[in-house]
């Protein structure tokens, strides 16, 4: 991912999701960035670039004692 998908993917979870979401680039991957909630890390947004048609996948696990 390059930085201006980070930053688009960044404007748009704070505008559909949580204004305090943050999605940063992965330090030594191109192929996903991370994602937080203030200073929590919540999940992974991969990027899949399959025959030409980009999209990302946002992965997030939902631990059974975080509910």
């Amino acid at each position: 991912m390059n930085p201006d998908e980070i930053k688009k993917l960044d404007d748009y979870l704070k505008r559909v999701l949580n204004p305090t979401i943050e999605v940063r680039a992965r330090p030594k991957k191109d192929d996903s960035a991370e994602v937080y909630a203030g200073d929590e890390f919540i999940g992974v947004i991969y990027l899949d670039d399959e025959d030409g048609d980009r999209s990302f996948n946002f992965s997030m696990a939902i631990l059974d004692v975080d509910l």
